[in-house]
């Protein structure tokens, strides 16, 4: 069975499991299905208009401490981001695009390196180009389609569908109706997958 990985770009811990999930799902033979969505619409739901760990400031200055520390147990290149949470929508329109594609995790994994070890802007249209182009893609096209009204409701969609099913923090994994929530419930998401397969 595969495991869903539901995450947004802007997601800090989203970023520890999206860098380690498809190389520890190989390891069991499970599959891993991307689910880009955004928080913001979710939190908004929960009443809260911005991430706790912005609003939080004790829990904020926690996280940045602990972000370092499981980069190095990771090994994962970190840089504290400038601006957080950064926006993140035109590369979720373009990885919700890229479902079903080769290239999709990788592209994933390029961004969130633009963001949590580059520091840069992660809709700069250049920046989306090179990535995408590196993976044999062609950039302008592809963030072209992204902007297209299809895939902007497609990922209204799924951030909809994300709220429905409960999810309420990034990054969320789903075994079949099973929910684990963190990074740190990987394994746990990985281990049930595995026995199910």
């Amino acid at each position: 069975m595969d495991i869903a990985i539901w995450f947004d770009f802007a997601s800090n811990y989203s970023y520890l499991s999206v860098m380690r999930v498809e190389a520890c799902a190989r390891e069991r033979g499970v599959g891993v299905s991307w689910r880009p969505f955004l928080l913001g619409p979710v939190f908004k739901s929960l009443g809260m208009d911005n991430s706790p760990f912005v609003t939080q400031k004790i829990k904020g200055a926690y996280v940045w401490t602990d972000m370092e520390r499981q980069c190095a147990k990771y090994r994962l290149g970190w840089t504290k981001p400038t601006t957080f949470p950064r926006r993140s929508i035109l590369p979720a329109r373009i990885a919700t695009l890229a479902d079903g594609q080769t290239w999709q995790g990788e592209f994933i994994r390029q961004v969130m390196q633009l963001n949590f070890v580059e520091d840069h802007d992660m809709e700069d249209h250049a920046a989306l180009g090179a990535i995408l182009a590196s993976l044999g893609q062609d950039g302008p096209s592809i963030i072209a389609a992204a902007e297209a009204d299809a895939i902007k409701q497609q990922l209204r969609e799924r951030t909809e569908q994300a709220r429905l099913r409960g999810v309420f923090g990034a990054p969320t994994f789903f075994v079949g109706d099973e929910m684990f929530w963190g990074n740190d419930r990987l394994d746990d998401a990985l281990d049930l997958a595995a026995t199910r397969r």
